[in-house]
């Protein structure tokens, strides 16, 4: 009887497996085989370098355009005003010291909107002399690239301080160009933006430190108050930053802290 129980409950197992491997093969042989429901849209890319025909995409062109799609992160980071956003917000969320407070999508978020809002007239001046032109076909795809590196490299060198552009050139083996008194005059568009991104991003690394340093001044003085007072009363075994972390949050509210933060920070780049 043991051996008859034990058989009868594998061998209802297998046909109910066998029932479901056939049911499910009838209904992947009706939606193979069974006409579409609807009509699925071709695509198809004329690949023509040669001709120059309307509407051809060369080789060439789907190269660049890739190598454009796959730079596009490393554009944002390197040639906009998201890097200095993001180590700001990093350095406040630990000057707070909630350290997963806001999200990292908050902040990546947060800082992406800013820096769009903050690089609006740079994008808008690429739109009018480089990519509406380029599509109205008056100029090549060069003249459109040339023209679409002048505002970034324009924007780039107004936030690069001359010491860290110096220091570039002077490990490219070049010399500054003459009339350097400003940053946005014709002459410094002559550099490569293999000199400027680098000088860039080092001025960017430094004024970001400089404001997380600043950050950090006014939540130290409450958190060497909050400790202080729990020393005298004795309250050794109560670590201070948890104490302290309500009131740096309350402070950081009443003295509408993101306000004057976000705009501290867009103002920083005029």
């Amino acid at each position: 009887m043991i051996g008859n129980k034990d058989r009868t409950p594998a061998s209802t197992k297998k046909g109910i497996l066998l029932i479901f491997l056939l049911v499910l093969l009838i209904f992947a042989q009706g939606v193979l085989f069974s006409e579409p429901a609807y009509a699925v849209p071709g695509v198809s890319i004329d690949f023509d370098a040669g001709n120059g025909s309307e509407g051809a995409m060369g080789v060439l062109d789907i190269l660049i355009m890739m190598v454009i799609i796959t730079l596009g992160p490393t554009i944002l980071l390197m040639m906009t005003s998201f890097t200095r956003i993001v180590i700001v917000l990093s350095f406040l969320r630990n000057a707070l010291g909630t350290q997963q407070t806001p999200p990292n999508q908050i902040v990546i978020g947060l800082a992406l909107f800013l820096s769009l809002f903050i690089m609006q007239p740079v994008l808008g001046e690429i739109n009018e002399t480089a990519y509406a032109p380029y599509r109205a076909g008056q100029i090549n795809q060069q003249q459109a690239l040339d023209q679409a590196a002048k505002p970034l490299k324009t924007f780039m060198l107004q936030q690069t301080g001359k010491k860290d552009l110096r220091l570039f050139l002077s490990i490219a083996d070049q010399a500054l160009p003459a009339g350097d008194e400003t940053f946005a005059n014709d002459t410094l568009q002559s550099l490569g933006l293999e000199i400027v991104v680098p000088a860039f991003i080092t001025s960017e690394l430094k004024r970001a430190f400089t404001m997380g340093f600043l950050l950090f001044i006014p939540f130290l003085i409450i958190d060497m108050v909050v400790s202080s007072t729990l020393m005298s009363m004795g309250m050794v075994m109560l670590p201070p930053a948890t104490i302290a972390l309500p009131f740096k949050i309350m402070i950081f509210v009443l003295v509408d802290g993101w306000g004057l933060l976000l705009g501290t920070l867009a103002r920083s780049f005029n």
